[in-house]
């Protein structure tokens, strides 16, 4: 059995002894058993409110070098083709506190019928679909960056607006 105490990032170590495959819900934990990709029972014992990453590496307490993997399992994904219906649909689901995936004017909650219909009648297209599920941490959870796997870059340069307490903005 493996038990695990430490997170090394997502930084590869040397080699890699072992993989585990676990869900969106099975990340969010601080402690859970599951069992390896090669069978070996897992324990992880780790602090509470900041969930696994996709891709980060975990120290058995024997030394092994553990991958976090991504389970399949089921989504709901949807996707429009103008930026302003993209937005709104996200606020929408920010307000109701949904955990979300965002990509380029695509999205993916879990399933669940009432906000299905609710991003239907945002004017989104929804599909059913087994994925990864890998959602925004949250602006304000501790040591995080994004939450999705995806490769891209950020211009942080010009091309957006900042608040003043004096009311006044940059134009872009």
């Amino acid at each position: 059995m493996l038990t695990i105490h430490q997170r090394l990032g997502t930084v590869s170590p040397v080699s890699i002894d072992a993989r585990l495959t676990l869900t969106h819900d099975q990340r969010e934990k601080g402690r859970l058993r599951a069992v390896s990709d090669a069978g070996e029972e897992v324990q992880v014992f780790l602090e509470r409110g900041k969930a696994l990453q996709v891709g980060e590496f975990l120290k058995s307490d024997c030394g092994k070098h553990i991958q976090v993997a991504g389970a399949i399992e089921p989504i709901t994904e949807a996707h429009c083709h103008d930026w302003q219906t993209f937005a709104r649909a996200c606020y929408h689901l920010g307000n109701r506190h949904v955990k979300i995936e965002v990509g380029d004017r695509w999205l993916r909650i879990k399933p669940d019928h009432v906000l299905e219909a609710m991003l239907i009648q945002q004017g989104l297209t929804v599909v059913s679909d087994n994925a990864v599920f890998n959602p925004e941490s949250g602006a304000y959870a501790p040591g995080t960056s994004h939450g999705h796997a995806h490769n891209h870059s950020h211009n942080h340069e010009s091309g957006h607006s900042h608040s003043h307490i004096n009311g006044h903005a940059h134009a872009d």
